[in-house]
């Protein structure tokens, strides 16, 4: 007797607004909130197949996690657009998504993305059954195995992390923070919005450390941060409570106009620092008031010298 197949995923479609919280210099939204509209409209096309996050916890005793989410930004956000979002399935675990607003009439694309989803079992779940048929593959024993990305820097006894994860020379920018439960999933891990939250908050950071902040940055050049990429991946848990150490590098200035960098997130366990989570993104300056408002900035060089090398 033959078996049939699960039937295929259908498309779908979720219409919203970004959040009065992302517009923070004049009306235009912050790339975190680009993601935040990506993870609903994810959570959306599990509950279009019929297999919520709510449905697959006290149903499957699983935990919806998203593991990966890689997002390109072509056009800016508006604080009162209105968003669609379409979710398509991908290969694997990988789903599509795109962002689109209308803007004199025109579809306009504000995002292309792909974002991988893993479905974990959870220690507090009232039952445990294997994952719908549709969604088997998406069934990870843990996050480790779900991302293959763990890793692990060994610590010296008595030694400080700063020592391990920002040597002498490398340039890199360390902030530590206790993860607390509203980042967190399931009574238990920091979820991927919160790394995405770390991300935004590790870039600040790190410029105001190098004397470039984002305040000092839009008082004397009218210049606000502008993200066109990011992508933000889990490693392994990170458990709640736990003191993330987070540790922002900026690897490369592209043609004085954007600068990338490089975000990874470790936790301290016993004589190891184990990696819970890294991130990429691609940052730059627009231009926030005057003629030129909405261009991007050209970085001279004193700040292309500040981002490559240490504080001033």
């Amino acid at each position: 007797m033959s078996t049939l197949a699960p039937p295929a995923p259908t498309p779908s479609v979720l219409v919203s607004r970004p959040r009065y919280e992302g517009a923070n210099i004049r009306t235009w939204i912050g790339f975190k909130h680009f993601m935040y509209l990506v993870e609903e409209a994810v959570l959306n096309w599990l509950r279009d197949q019929g297999h919520g996050a709510h449905a697959l916890f006290h149903q499957h005793g699983l935990g919806t996690e998203i593991v990966d989410c890689s997002v390109q930004l072509p056009a800016v956000l508006e604080v009162d657009d209105e968003v669609r979002a379409e979710v398509v399935a991908g290969t694997g675990r990988r789903l599509r998504v795109q962002l689109s607003v209308s803007r004199g009439g025109q579809d306009v694309v504000v995002l292309r993305g792909h974002v991988t989803v893993a479905l974990l079992p959870e220690t507090d779940a009232p039952v445990h059954q294997p994952a719908p048929a549709a969604l088997a593959t998406w069934e990870a024993a843990t996050l480790d195995a779900a991302t293959g990305l763990r890793s692990e820097l060994a610590l010296p006894a008595g030694a400080d992390p700063a020592s391990v994860l920002t040597p002498d020379g490398s340039g890199a920018f360390l902030w530590s923070w206790r993860a607390p439960y509203f980042y967190c999933h399931f009574s238990d891990r920091v979820q991927h919005s919160g790394y995405v939250r770390a991300l935004e908050e590790v870039v600040e950071r790190f410029l105001a450390d190098r004397g470039i902040s984002v305040g000092r940055m839009l008082a004397e050049r009218a210049w606000i941060p502008v993200v066109s990429r990011a992508r933000v991946r889990l490693a392994g848990p990170a458990h709640m409570e736990e003191t993330v150490h987070t540790v922002f590098t900026v690897d490369d200035v592209l043609r004085e106009m954007m600068f990338s960098g490089r975000m990874d997130c470790w936790v301290h366990r016993g004589d190891r620092l184990v990696q819970v989570a890294t991130a990429t993104i691609l940052h730059g300056y627009a231009i926030s008031r005057g003629p030129d408002a909405g261009q991007l900035a050209r970085l001279d060089p004193e700040v292309c010298a500040i981002l490559t090398g240490d504080r001033p």
